[in-house]
């Protein structure tokens, strides 16, 4: 009775913390849910203190890392960076409506290749907003831009495991580096990106404004400085103009370094020095730059940094903790093993398909966590287990694009798009994504175990 019980809360907890995550009433912030579920779960006794020790040493330094690199975003930020990535799409684009979707796209994907995909929402969509408002477009005119922008945002975390927190965490977890993930991944993932645009440009062809408006071509763009903690993100500014030279040069030091930065954890995990060693010192040291340059010391960063994401990593791991502890790792092995050992083209479908379901119904953070707990405990042969690993990334970071709940950057975006009266319903929405994420995501699930076996 009493296991039963705690079976029962357990459930109602992960439950209750997915539905309000995903409906986040009034602006509620998802690390206060998540942190109520974790209770309930622990006085339910279904996660003890030892699985606590377990839980904060796995996910911590995914954590940090994303910490690290949210540090480096706000500090561009200060130096202006958003300012001068609005200025240079503007300037690009050259009249063009086409030639702007491409840029568009290629910005939102060096965005979360530079940050995170959650980050790049919150960055790379005010930039946009600023833009088609300045551009006088009308509101269909705008879906192309800002969809997507906001798809190729989020699926862009496929490649690189450190683009997103949950894929940090769950690489732990299956005992691969980041060096192993992006040799496996990252060609797969790319060119399925290639196909995502390609067919997002087929889509959106006819809506594509073929010429911006000829009057903003002859007269100065009103460019807002850009910022991640202002309530709508955008502020005004000055003048729009072509980007300076000075500017375009300190920009490209800036963005080097944080290349380099990046290019780092690759070397660190290579070398099994923790990955989170080397994203906090690199932004230590883009906070000294700035600390030198601009005049603005470090301790700016506790107000703005969302610590709260620490707290809900930590709590969503505790409920998932909870719900394998009373069996649902068991029941999903139950289901999936029997089918997985069929060879690799067959585990990459059947893992990309099962996570893409539980995260358009549970949203990707769970799904991922819970499919990988499975993949673990199912004593698969070490190349099964990571192509299986990585098909669930796809399904979770690609296949959950197809509602609009499986993922959290969609949310987000989401809700961006409400604060700033921008239309974009649900069939929108819906339109697009039935068409271009199912063909990208079986193409780039068949091409993983191809690519893999052609490498090893």
């Amino acid at each position: 009775m009493i296991e039963l019980t705690a079976a029962s809360l357990t459930i109602l907890a992960f439950v209750l913390t997915t539905i309000l995550i995903l409906w986040r009433p009034r602006g509620l912030n998802e690390a206060f849910p998540s942190t109520i579920g974790a209770v309930i779960v622990l006085l339910s006794g279904t996660v003890n203190f030892s699985d606590l020790l377990h839980i904060g040493e796995t996910v911590s330094g995914a954590a940090i890392t994303i910490m690290a690199t949210i540090i480096m975003a706000l500090v561009l930020e200060s130096f202006g960076f958003f300012h001068w990535a609005a200025e240079g799409l503007a300037y690009r684009s050259r009249g063009s409506g086409i030639r702007l979707f491409w840029y568009v796209n290629l910005m939102c994907f060096l965005m979360t290749l530079f940050f995170n995909n959650d980050g790049s929402i919150l960055i790379t969509t005010p930039i946009l907003l600023l833009l088609l408002r300045e551009f006088k477009l009308k509101n269909h005119q705008k879906i192309p831009y800002l969809l997507s922008g906001a798809l190729v945002a989020t699926a862009s975390s496929a490649p690189i495991g450190f683009s997103n927190i949950v894929n940090l965490i769950a690489l732990n977890m299956v005992g691969m580096n980041l060096y192993t993930h992006t040799m496996m991944m990252f060609v797969p993932a790319i060119l399925g990106l290639i196909v995502l645009v390609g067919l997002l440009f087929l889509v959106f062809y006819r809506q594509l404004p073929k010429e911006l408006p000829p009057r903003l071509r002859a007269h100065p763009l009103k460019a807002p400085r850009l910022s991640l903690e202002s309530d709508d993100g955008l502020e005004q500014a000055a003048p729009y103009r072509e980007p300076l030279k000075q500017d375009t040069k300190f920009m490209q030091k800036i963005l080097l370094f944080v290349l380099i930065v990046r290019i780092s954890l690759f070397v660190a995990s290579y070398y099994g020095i923790p990955v989170e060693l080397a994203a906090v010192l690199g932004s230590c040291v883009l906070l000294g730059w700035r600390w030198y340059r601009l005049k603005i010391p470090p301790s700016d960063m506790l107000r703005k940094v969302p610590w709260h994401i620490l707290v809900f990593a930590f709590s969503m791991y505790v409920i998932i903790f909870g719900l394998h502890n009373i069996g649902l790792t068991n029941f999903l092995i139950s289901l999936v093993n029997p089918l997985i050992h069929d060879g690799m083209l067959n585990a990459s479908l059947l893992m990309g398909g099962v996570m893409t379901l539980l995260s358009i119904f549970f949203n990707n953070h769970p799904a991922l966590m819970i499919g990988t707990m499975t993949l673990t405990e199912m004593q698969l042969d070490p190349l099964t287990l990571k192509i299986s690993y990585l098909a669930s990334v796809i399904g979770s970071d690609i296949g959950a694009l197809l509602l609009p709940i499986g993922t959290l950057a969609s949310l987000i975006w989401f809700h961006l798009l409400r604060k700033h009266h921008v239309k974009i319903t649900w069939d929108d929405y819906l339109k697009v994504t039935m068409i271009v994420i199912p063909p990208t995501l079986i193409f780039t699930l068949v091409l993983l175990p191809l690519w893999v076996q052609w490498i090893l």
